[in-house]
């Protein structure tokens, strides 16, 4: 049984039960009121009968008639018996019935008022106490039109019941069948999708309920799994270029050397040309092992001043590039300058920024800008070099992706994917500003005040 006709059995079942439940409480209910209703009117006839026939000697003749007149018109169709204290009918038409037993009649002398009711009748008895003597009056009435009315209830009741639990299952199929609708079109899409369009988002429903965050979690997902492909499919061109060339490198300078027999100095020469591409296939490598542990990481968070690993980071760059780096601080709080988070990954985020901009800049100055917002600490590198193409700049950020105007360059493509996974990571807005001259990445730190 699928979900839409598990749904609409369970909501006619359910409707149905409730339906039930209030069909026999209004039979229950209805029963036992007009059984209540036929007893009080039994109460009131034996009450007028015991008038009639036992206050006769007291009562003027007016009166007396009109005790008559309620009799005749409450007895028709009742029978009435009054029995005195040895249990003899001294009144009525009501003889020999055998539901009015001597312990009826003991039981009536005990608690004065007794109802009770037969396969076709209601019977009634009250204890009457009269200057004659103690007497005990029954009234018995046909419960016939009773039953009819029961009955007739129970038809309607069993009728309604019937079409609403037939009306229930009719709508709780056609609602079920639109309520899946949107379901059964993402179905459609996540059924239809293929590998070339697996970085289009299912469409959104806009329906602010579960489905609508469940399609949000699975377009989340989809753009986490295209983003995989992606890295895949540039990790194949990227080893390709990026590791060939280190190891042509290597193979290279090692078979001229293996050709005949080279002085020290030439040997000491390959030996350093082969060190250093090691060390750049072992920093390449390093790079992608912290990339990928970022990804899944959120250990050693803690507090620390961004300033200084600015600093840090301005001497690091000096010494290694000679270049000429400005720092202009404008913070009026220095508490904003604290910012939480992991420290290596945010200095390794933050120097990979400003060997780009050292890199692609020709040698001019680079500006670093730490800058208060509101609460918030913004920090700004700004160089002069060749830009960002606006076809380049969405997707500057993937990994292995480098920019088409770098010429010769040399890089790895994974600096800036890295980064923009720690900033995530870190909840650091993360935005890239860039034209045909120069390149400004902003990075805004979340409060921690």
């Amino acid at each position: 049984m699928n979900l839409r006709n598990r749904l609409a059995f369970i909501t006619s079942l359910i409707f149905g039960v409730i339906f039930s439940v209030a069909a026999i409480l209004i039979y229950w209910t209805f029963y036992k009121s007009s059984e209540r209703s036929v007893f009080k009117e039994l109460e009131k006839t034996c009450l007028i009968t015991g008038i009639y026939y036992l206050e006769k000697d007291e009562q003027s003749g007016e009166k007396h008639n009109e005790f008559k007149i309620q009799f005749e018109n409450l007895i028709h169709r009742s029978r009435v018996a009054i029995y005195d204290a040895t249990g003899k009918v001294r009144f009525g038409d009501l003889m020999h019935d055998q539901n009015i037993s001597a312990d009826r009649l003991n039981q009536l002398k005990k608690s004065k008022k007794i109802s009770f009711q037969s396969t076709n009748h209601f019977y009634y008895g009250m204890y009457y106490p009269d200057n004659q003597g103690d007497f005990y009056v029954f009234v018995k009435e046909q419960n016939s039109e009773f039953e009819n009315q029961i009955n007739r209830l129970l038809a309607i009741l069993v009728v309604v019941l019937l079409a609403a639990w037939t009306s229930i299952v009719v709508l709780a199929k056609v609602l079920s069948k639109i309520a899946y609708r949107p379901i059964k079109r993402v179905v459609e899409e996540v059924r239809n999708k293929e590998i070339a369009t697996i970085h289009q988002p299912i469409s959104s429903i806009d329906s602010g309920d579960e489905l609508q965050e469940l399609v949000d979690t699975y377009n989340a997902l989809l753009s986490r799994v295209s983003e995989t492909f992606a890295i895949q499919k540039n990790f194949v061109s990227y080893v390709s270029h990026e590791f060939r060339t280190p190891l042509t490198a290597i193979s290279g300078t090692l078979e001229v050397f293996s050709q005949k027999e080279r002085s020290p100095e030439e040997y000491q020469r390959a030996t350093r040309i082969a060190l250093e591409n090691v060390d750049a296939l072992e920093d390449i490598l390093n790079n992608m092992l912290i990339l990928t542990e970022a990804r899944n990481s959120t250990d050693f968070f803690q507090q620390f001043r961004l300033d200084e690993v600015v600093w840090d980071i301005v001497s690091q760059c000096q010494e290694e590039y000679l270049a000429q780096i400005d720092v202009d601080l404008q913070v009026r709080n220095p508490d904003v300058l604290n910012v939480k988070g992991n420290e290596v990954l945010i200095q390794l985020s933050i120097l990979n920024i400003v060997e780009n901009a050292i890199k692609y800049s020709g040698n001019k100055p680079v500006l670093i800008r730490l800058e208060q917002v509101n609460e918030r600490l913004n920090l700004s590198v700004i160089d002069q070099g060749i830009g960002i193409s606006a076809h380049d700049l969405p997707l500057i950020i993937q990994t292995f992706y480098r920019g088409k105007n770098i010429g010769a360059t040399k890089g790895s493509g994974i600096g800036l994917s890295l980064a923009s996974v720690i900033f995530k990571q870190h909840k650091v807005d993360f935005h890239i500003e860039s034209n045909s001259q120069g390149t400004t990445v902003q990075l805004l730190f979340p409060s921690i005040l």
